[in-house]
C-alpha cells in the first residue's frame, strides 16, 4: 500500500495508531510532548475511529455547468475578475469567493485578461521600458499641503536613476 500523507500532515498512521490505543491515564499534553505534536493534533486523533486523512472537498467551488458559463463570460464579455465576480454573484452562485473565480480561470488558460484581448496587427502588446545608461535621472516634486502652523509649503524632491531604479 502507498502511503499518502496531507501536505502539512504532522503525524503518520503509524504514530497517530500509538495515538489511538494511548492508555487512558495519559494527558494530552503528556502524548504531545512525547511524539512532538501540539495537543491539537492528539485531540484529533483520539477521537477518530481511522489513521486515515480525510478528503478535502471545497463545497465553494463552481459545477461544469456553472464553470462553463462563467469562462463563456470572460470570452464574450472580456470582463475583469472584479466585475466577472459581480455578474457571478448575482446571477450565477450567490456566494461564490474570488479566489474560487480565479482558479476556475486558471485552469481554463483565460486570468490573463490581456491574452484575449485582440491586437491590431503589427502592434506589440506591452512596451518594454528604455535601457538609459547609469546616471540618466528622473525628478518628480511632490508638493505637501501647507499646514496652518506653517509660514511656507514644504516639498518633496524625489530622483529616480532610470537604470538602476
Amino acid at each position: 500500500m502507498q502511503l499518502r500523507l496531507h501536505k502539512n500532515a504532522t503525524t503518520t498512521p503509524y504514530a497517530r495508531k500509538l495515538i489511538q490505543e494511548a492508555p487512558e491515564y495519559k494527558t494530552n499534553a503528556e502524548l504531545a510532548k512525547e511524539l512532538s505534536v501540539s495537543e491539537r493534533t492528539i485531540m484529533r486523533w483520539r477521537s477518530r475511529d481511522d489513521v486515515f486523512d480525510r478528503p478535502h472537498n471545497l463545497k465553494i467551488s463552481l459545477s461544469e455547468i456553472q464553470e462553463e458559463i462563467v469562462v463563456e463570460l470572460r470570452k464574450t464579455l472580456l470582463l475583469t475578475l472584479d466585475d466577472l465576480l459581480r455578474v457571478t454573484r448575482e446571477f450565477i452562485k450567490p456566494d461564490c469567493s474570488r479566489s474560487t473565480l480565479y482558479r476556475c480561470l486558471k485552469r481554463n488558460d483565460i486570468a490573463n485578461l490581456d491574452d484575449l484581448i485582440p491586437q491590431e496587427e503589427g502592434k506589440t502588446k506591452k512596451k518594454s521600458f528604455k535601457n538609459y545608461k547609469p546616471g540618466f535621472i528622473h525628478i518628480d516634486i511632490k508638493y505637501f499641503p501647507q499646514m496652518p502652523d506653517e509660514e511656507k509649503r514644504s516639498y518633496l524632491f524625489v530622483a529616480i536613476d532610470r537604470a538602476t531604479r
